[in-house]
């Protein structure tokens, strides 16, 4: 067996794939709306290879739909095959969804075969010196075999190199198109040479040669003596016209235009939410269970030893049966005698589940169309109140369901579970309702247990932990732009859709808690600073923050105007007119007009244009400088600028953000719809847009946030004794850094040495490399280099602490909080060390940035508490920013409240070193900093 050299580009022909599946996996297999047995057949081939070959560098590539080249040269080519069947037709789109998540590339060019795609990549990849392996059952691949691209058939496991080709053809892969093209080819059509069979062929090709050179000694046919000899000189000539006719249709082109380069086909990490949720459609149940019991997706070669591949460490699931879940078992209540049994159900509850089904999923504007609870697995009802096809007898009015509900909804007593409760606590409040009694939420649930484990909606949960696939919206609602609102959906559809919500959040509820509850830490983190931020958060949301919009107006005529002078002036560097937001234009002027230096390329190979690459030229060059200022202001002119206005509620004259609690992987809070956490801060142009951010008469913005609070965390996880001394001492931090490196008293240091310990000590916590530090303070590499030893030789016990960091890390395959968060690491000991050393950076990381967001949450907790206690109306919490807490305060209040949210913020942690919080305030955000 010819040996396959290692890291080869491997190029698998999707189409003989897909054929050789579907007939080889009869059509037994079905997920109740269509076949799959091709799907499966090509995943488990595709997995196969995965494991058989240890490569980086992959791509499936498939026909197009639609005629070829060879169909304009030839009308009949392929005329005899038959229709692609039904059957198969519709298992291409989720066979190429599940390869596209498994993060393999996948190429379908129209106008020309799969086979020239892999023609075209194997021959560009050979004139690199670059080893190839194509994986395909068809034949005429054997004509690309040179001295790096080697064959292998899957079905028999036959490996063909170039001594391969000639012991299984008798001629070398040069003479192969002329091989087929003598033959031709019943399936394709191809009308080749009639007489003209393997063992012809094969004789006239070693006898003489190719095409061409049978052509020229037509007389030394008959000399060679096999069966026919004598009259194949006439055939041949008789039907030359075929013969080269054929010749192109078998040639495979090596020259399809291409965006696709070897170097670009790089296998990425598997989408696993995506995996899980096409698995569970297609119930393909043990690699669903695959990755349900902690697996990441990711199929590794088995080592030459034959030991299997370490896998990779994640959170393990609980292990859980698929449920069956029985929709006509609930109940859709439509009178008030089934109504008041079903309150009745509720009140002897131990927790039940709740969910409201609305026309909008914007809080402030949502209109309440119906409830749905359950009270046990199984047991679940929905009930319509603003269906616009349900006349009032046939569905309860909506004011009296909730009046019935009320008692029971702000019982704090009364234990609830939802799926994202914020919401239909929001929701909720728009109808005078304060839900209280929110203990349960199956989103954070989920978040608390493993934050990178997989999305946390509730259909990605209930395939992971129940192996339940749910009804979608999108199946009872529709697409896009004719996709309908709730209350426009037949009952029929509306309520086992609704009433399942319940259902599964119910049973996620008994799973979820399940995890949580065996460890402490965990529990902790749940309920006493998730779950109780819920009803914090959406008080902070529906209260919103006051925008100045003519200040905002005012700003993006002003932006503009700034726009256009940046383009001119880039106009006139370029010394041409070019649009400014093409990549594509941009990389012509930047690299092939002005010959600046490549600094990186993108995936196809061109050079790179992104924000990182454009820094570094803009240090020496003028353009790249004015793209980056264009880039940033036009940025802030679409985000925030001309944006902000039109978000204003009509009903509040307040922009109202939506903060997510299980989204970032650390902990931390974020938002959108506006996004606050991305406002500039360090140009004049961001801080303007805060100014927008206004008090109403007689009450000012006031900012509390905690000052160098990640430091202040790596100080007390390290233990480090200098670092512990100067926060204990109240020193500025960053002139004691320098001067500890520099070796001098804290007062002879300079700006610029306190901004190069700025740098270090915070390019520290982030996995900052040397040259990532020279690259920021643009000094030499080996001078960088220098600044961090001496930094670690200062501060021992954070190397010590980074080391060890690591090393846990890698043995348990997560990192934790102070108080126990943890952040599971999917990546620490892969193989590939570009992801294992990100996955090191995050460890280190983690620990800080998760504490800080775990600080401030039980700060908005403390602060919450003591406003709806004392507050009296005389202050509100706006927005959480990073570290920041805004509020808006009562004038006449404020040295007060002022003085008592620092120590209520300072107060939030104990650590080994003092936490400060820093209060401004003034008419607007950017005057409170």
């Amino acid at each position: 067996m010819a040996r396959i050299p290692d890291n080869p580009l491997i190029l698998i022909d999707g189409s003989s794939y897909l054929y050789r599946a579907f007939h080889a996996y009869p059509g037994t297999m079905s997920n109740g709306e269509i076949p799959t047995n091709a799907v499966y057949g090509v995943v488990n081939m595709l997995r196969s290879m995965m494991r058989q070959f240890s490569s980086e560098r992959i791509a499936v590539v498939f026909d197009a739909k639609g005629k070829t080249f060879r169909d304009e040269m030839y009308a009949e080519y392929k005329a005899n095959r038959p229709p692609m069947p039904d059957d198969l037709r519709c298992q291409i789109e989720p066979l190429h969804d599940v390869i596209r998540a498994m993060g393999l590339p996948l190429i379908s060019i129209p106008g020309v075969e799969a086979d020239d795609v892999i023609g075209t990549l194997a021959y560009q990849a050979s004139q690199q010196g670059m080893p190839v392996l194509i994986s395909t059952g068809d034949k005429d691949m054997a004509q690309l075999v040179d001295e790096n691209v080697t064959l292998i058939n899957t079905m028999t496991n036959v490996v063909m190199d170039r001594e391969g080709v000639i012991e299984k053809f008798g001629i070398p892969p040069e003479l192969i198109i002329d091989y087929l093209a003598l033959m031709g080819d019943k399936v394709d059509n191809i009308p080749g040479v009639p007489g003209v069979g393997d063992k012809t062929a094969t004789a006239l090709l070693q006898g003489i040669g190719g095409l061409d050179k049978l052509y020229e000694n037509l007389d030394d046919i008959a000399p060679l003596g096999f069966r026919g000899s004598k009259t194949m000189a006439k055939k041949l000539l008789d039907n030359k016209d075929n013969a080269m006719l054929s010749y192109e249709l078998a040639t495979i082109k090596l020259d399809v235009e291409l965006e696709e380069t070897p170097e670009t086909l790089i296998k990425t990490t598997p989408n696993k939410d995506e995996l899980i949720k096409l698995y569970g459609q297609l119930v393909f149940k043990s690699w669903l269970n695959e990755l349900l019991d902690g697996g990441t997706g990711v199929v590794e070669a088995v080592e030459k030893s034959g030991a299997s591949a370490p896998s990779t460490s994640v959170a393990p699931e609980l292990e859980t049966p698929a449920v069956t879940i029985d929709r006509s078992q609930y109940e859709t209540i439509l009178d008030e005698e089934s109504f008041n049994a079903w309150l009745e159900k509720l009140k002897a509850a131990d927790v039940f589940a709740f969910d409201t089904e609305t026309d909008s999923l914007d809080y402030m504007v949502a209109n309440l169309v119906g409830l749905s609870f359950a009270t046990e697995e199984g047991v679940a009802a929905y009930v319509p109140v603003a269906h616009d096809y349900l006349d009032a007898p046939k569905q309860l009015d909506r004011d009296w369901v909730l009046a019935q509900l009320r008692p029971i909804l702000e019982d704090d007593n009364q234990a609830k579970v939802g799926q994202n409760l914020k919401y239909d606590a929001s929701v909720l409040a728009r109808y005078d309702i304060e839900m209280k009694g929110i203990k349960h939420d199956t989103m954070l649930a989920s978040y608390v247990y493993n934050s990178v484990g997989g999305k946390h909606d509730m259909d990605s949960l209930a395939l992971r932990f129940l192996q339940h696939s749910c009804i979608s919206f999108e199946q009872i609602a529709g697409k896009g732009k004719k996709q309908l609102t709730f209350n426009q959906i037949e009952l029929d559809q509306a309520a086992p859709y609704a009433a399942e919500d319940a259902d599964v959040t119910l049973r996620l509820h008994h799973r979820l808690i399940a995890c949580i509850e065996n460890d402490e830490k965990l529990k902790a983190i749940y309920e006493e600073i998730e779950v109780p931020l819920v009803p914090v958060l959406s008080r902070i949301e529906r209260t919103g923050v006051l925008i100045d919009d003519m200040m905002l107006a005012a700003q993006s005529q002003e932006i503009a105007q700034r726009l256009d002078e940046l383009e001119q002036k880039a106009y006139e560097v370029a010394e041409q007119e070019f649009n400014m937001n093409s990549p594509k234009q941009l990389q012509a002027i930047l690299f092939e007009k002005m010959g600046l230096p490549v600094i990186k390329k993108t995936p196809s190979g061109t050079p790179s244009t992104n924000e990182e690459v454009l820094q570094e030229l803009a240090l020496d060059y003028p353009l790249p400088k004015l793209i980056l200022e264009y880039r940033g202001l036009a940025k802030l002119k679409s985000t925030y600028t001309d944006k902000l206005p039109k978000m204003i509620n009509p009903e509040t004259g307040r922009v109202h953000t939506s903060y997510h609690q299980a989204v970032t992987a650390t902990g931390r809070l974020s938002s959108t719809d506006p996004n606050l956490q991305n406002i500039p801060i360090r140009n004049e142009e961001g801080r303007r847009i805060r100014q927008a951010f206004i008090a109403p008469r007689g009450y000012k913005i006031m900012a509390v946030d905690y000052s160098q609070i990640e430091l202040r965390i790596m100080a007390h996880l390290s233990g480090d004794k200098a670092l512990l001394e100067a926060f204990q001492q109240g020193k500025d931090i960053h002139a004691a850094t320098a001067a500890e490196i520099i070796g001098v008293d804290i007062e002879e240091v300079t700006s610029e040495q306190r901004r190069r310990a700025k740098a270090v000590n915070f390019g520290l916590i982030y996995g900052m490399s040397a040259f990532g530090l020279a690259k920021q303070l643009g000094i030499p590499r080996g001078e960088a280099q220098q600044y961090m030893d001496t930094y670690f030789e200062r501060y021992p016990g954070v190397m010590q602490y980074m080391e060890d960091t690591r090393s846990t890390a890698s043995e348990q395959g997560y990192v934790e909080t102070i108080f126990g968060r943890r952040l599971h690491l999917p990546e620490i000991k892969s193989r590939n060390g570009m992801r294992r050393k990100a996955a090191e950076r995050a460890a280190i990381n983690a620990p800080m940035q998760g504490t800080a967001a775990d600080i401030i949450k039980k700060a908005m907790l403390l602060v919450d508490e003591w406003i709806q206690q004392e507050g009296n109306g005389r202050v509100k919490l706006l927005m959480q920013v990073h570290d920041e807490l805004v509020f808006e305060v009562e004038e006449s209040s404020l040295a007060e409240i002022e003085s008592k949210v620092q120590q209520l913020m300072e107060s939030a942690a104990q650590l080994e070193v003092p936490l400060v919080a820093e209060a401004g305030h003034g008419d607007n955000w950017e005057q409170a900093h």
